[in-house]
């Protein structure tokens, strides 16, 4: 396996900070939005989020939580070892607000799909957006858009994309794996 480091150290936490810039251009104080991290690694991306925005917004209320799709996946029947499901975490009310939901990696779109179908169990939202830290383009087998993107990668079916974060790998960083010919 070949690797490529996408991003990491500085430059990691500089694009958080970019997409929290962005979120506060649009949301203002944060009162009527709210922030779901996908399960398993977008809750890390909310988490972090969430955590620089309450330094930049000082005050000020900024509701997250985590949402577990596993059950909504359309293909959760076609394992061949049983599914272990995640825990969802949403303590607030997401009828008529505006969610922002987040995912570490955006690639066929199947996962935001999963998650928009888990998310109206909870109410319906006014608006929902999504933020990703890496949009995978050109691999789309749903129709899905990022509103707002940590970076772009062009890669082909056979490249992975891992995202490492601080909490449970020991970094923060961002890697295009591909097989070595």
């Amino acid at each position: 396996m070949q690797n490529l480091t996408l991003l990491d150290g500085q430059k990691f936490q500089i694009t958080i900070q970019r997409l929290c810039r962005q979120l506060i251009e649009n949301h203002n104080d944060f009162s009527q939005s709210v922030l779901i991290g996908i399960q398993p690694r977008g809750i890390y991306l909310a988490k972090r989020v969430a955590e620089e925005l309450r330094k930049i917004l000082p005050g000020h209320t900024i509701e997250q939580g985590d949402l577990d799709i596993t059950f909504y996946r359309d293909d959760f029947r076609r394992r061949e070892s049983p599914l272990v499901p995640n825990q969802t975490k949403i303590d607030f009310i997401i009828e008529g607000k505006k969610v922002i939901m987040m995912d570490d990696v955006l690639w066929t779109g199947r996962t935001i799909r999963a998650a928009m179908d888990a998310m109206l169990a909870f109410g319906r939202p006014e608006r929902v957006e999504l933020l990703t830290l890496v949009d995978r383009r050109y691999s789309r087998h749903i129709p899905v858009a990022a509103d707002y993107v940590g970076i772009e990668v062009d890669s082909i079916a056979s490249q992975r994309v891992v995202v490492s974060w601080k909490e449970t790998d020991g970094e923060d960083k961002i890697v295009l794996l591909s097989e070595a010919k």
